[in-house]
């Protein structure tokens, strides 16, 4: 991709984090409605996270709730990202470094946009790599499973080309769960390991 390209993307993932953050359900009096005659209750909550089904590194099927009592930083990516998914890892790694003790209660998870390359061995190999976050939780499944996931957390990707050279575009936000499973706050894409780790004691501080 070209490195305009690239910069333009990165530029578009950073606003949509940023928005993330800040945007929530329009509170309106009543029910609205949806297109499948469903009813939605407005909450005054950020519509991020959900179900899903997954497999873990090991090959252990997981789903949602192992998000329940722990404190989660959830973000999306793919093995063969040449740049944005290591320097965010390398990032988050130094970030559970200045957490200190509050690292305990932290879990890491690394979900895939590339099933098809990223298979739970592959996904091991590279979260074992040096300069990573030490514990992070690779995740990964069918085609259906990591879109599903992907869409209860407003997660864009998409695959560009052909053949054994295709990449990858994935938005760059990482999304911060708290230990009841809901969304809490999104770090956008290059923030720095000191403004994040702020962010992150804030918010559990926060609770």
């Amino acid at each position: 991709m070209p490195r305009r390209s690239i910069l333009l993307f990165a530029g578009a993932c950073i606003a949509i984090a940023v928005a993330l953050a800040i945007i929530t359900v329009v509170v309106v009096s009543g029910r609205t409605p949806t297109s499948n005659g469903a009813e939605i209750t407005s909450t005054g909550q950020p519509l991020v996270g959900g179900d899903f089904q997954l497999v873990n590194q090991d090959g252990q099927p997981v789903d949602q709730t192992m998000m329940n009592g722990k404190w989660s930083l959830v973000f999306f990516g793919f093995t063969y990202c040449p740049e944005f998914c290591p320097t965010t890892l390398a990032e988050m790694a130094v970030v559970q470094q200045r957490l200190g003790e509050k690292a305990k209660d932290l879990q890491i998870v690394f979900v895939s946009v590339d099933p098809q390359r990223d298979t739970p061995q592959a996904l091991k190999d590279y979260l074992s790599s040096d300069g990573f976050p030490k514990g992070t939780i690779g995740l990964t499944g069918t085609p259906e499973q990591v879109a599903t996931a992907a869409k209860a957390y407003r997660a864009f990707y998409e695959k560009v080309g052909e053949g054994e050279a295709y990449t990858m575009n994935h938005s760059l936000t990482v999304y911060l769960m708290g230990p009841d499973g809901k969304f809490r706050t999104a770090v956008a894409y290059g923030m720095g390991p000191d403004k994040t780790t702020k962010i992150i004691e804030d918010a559990i501080a926060r609770g």
